[in-house]
């Protein structure tokens, strides 16, 4: 890939670092970078320190980040320098999350970003609300057919959709963990994302006589008091009758955490600021652990690799834990669909064959 006689330079424009805290908009950005040699990438990183080994390719640009969270002061830096960055490089792609202050970002877009082309990565939309206010940054990516029609409904113009990868030797197949059931579910506290519909479907697979471990693995956001959403966990727990369940926090070896659960349980009723394909459910399925999921439209690309429950219903999604759990077969099947569907459709070849037909054509 060149642009002239030279190696095309992009800007990744990300809200924190790069070697700051994971999230999807760092993974996806993280991606880009690693499946793409051929170009020079200028992206963010946290100073003083990195809370994440950072990469080793391209040139970094320090942030002032006291634990590489996007807070205000993160933000308000990577918009400032990434304005100033905007003019030396060939390409800006944007990792941003449509949320309460992308539709201003998006008005300034020309002032900040300036006149070149521009690639804007939507990893999600925090509330629907926000699309009627913004306007498109440059040609859009999309990471599921579902977002793609919506955003393409809201006149952001050129979507295209490239699905978030994930490598198969980083996250290899696992056998079924042997010993009592661990059911895990991985998310963050906000509002119907999924804990609460998580706890009361376990409470009715309970007493349809199913018998495991439930795991609530808990993310916090920049502001949530995370110990006093974790204690209100627990109460809803022990209110809805179970008494084999723990609530953590933040689980930096996701890779550990699922070597000992036998499925993921994610039912969230709105997805708010998670991706729109979560990475933790490709992680799971890459690992050989099936998914109960609810019937949220971005989660149709996942096919029948997965099992899916209408959004919101407890009772529904119960039953069907319960039944999973009694049938090792069954388990077996979509333990096997789920890595063939990552291998198939989430591949990092993919991935870098779209991102990398992308870039030549706004670079031509």
């Amino acid at each position: 890939m060149r642009h002239g006689e030279r190696r095309p330079r992009v800007l990744l424009l990300t809200s924190s670092p790069l070697d700051g805290a994971e999230g999807c908009d760092v993974r996806l950005a993280t991606d880009v970078l690693g499946t793409l040699p051929e170009v020079d990438f200028v992206w963010f990183s946290q100073w003083p320190g990195h809370r994440q080994s950072p990469p080793e390719r391209g040139r970094p640009v320090r942030v002032l980040s006291r634990d590489g969270v996007p807070h205000i002061p993160e933000r308000a830096q990577s918009a400032l320098f990434g304005a100033f960055q905007a003019r030396r490089v060939d390409l800006v792609h944007a990792f941003l999350t449509v949320g309460r202050t992308f539709p201003a970002f998006s008005w300034l877009r020309p002032l900040l970003l300036g006149r070149g082309p521009v690639v804007h990565t939507v990893p999600g939309v925090m509330d629907t609300g926000y699309l009627n206010r913004v306007r498109p940054l440059g040609t859009t990516v999309a990471l599921s057919e579902s977002m793609a029609r919506r955003l393409r409904a809201s006149d952001f113009g050129d979507v295209r959709v490239i699905p978030p990868m994930i490598g198969p030797d980083e996250w290899p197949y696992l056998p079924r963990p042997k010993g009592f059931p661990v059911v895990l579910f991985a998310g963050h506290h906000d509002p119907n994302g999924g804990a609460e519909t998580a706890i009361d479907a376990a409470a009715e697979a309970v007493r349809a006589g199913a018998r495991f471990h439930l795991v609530l693995a808990m993310r916090g956001r920049p502001g949530q008091d995370n110990a006093m959403l974790d204690e209100a966990l627990r109460e809803r727990a022990g209110a809805a009758g179970l008494t084999d369940f723990e609530v953590r926090g933040y689980v930096d070896d996701m890779h550990a955490l699922l070597a000992g659960v036998h499925l993921l349980l994610f039912p969230p009723v709105v997805l708010g600021g998670k991706a729109d394909i979560p990475l933790t459910v490709l992680q799971a399925l890459a690992s050989g652990r099936p998914a109960i999921l609810s019937d949220l439209p971005q989660f149709a690309d996942f096919g029948h690799a997965v099992l899916r429950a209408p959004a919101g219903d407890a009772r529904r999604t119960g039953q069907q834990l319960a039944w999973l759990l009694d049938q090792p077969r069954s388990w077996d099947v979509l333990a096997d669909r789920g890595r063939t569907l990552v291998e198939d459709h989430f591949g990092p070849e993919r991935f870098a064959a779209r991102y990398g037909a992308l870039y030549r054509e706004l670079l031509s």
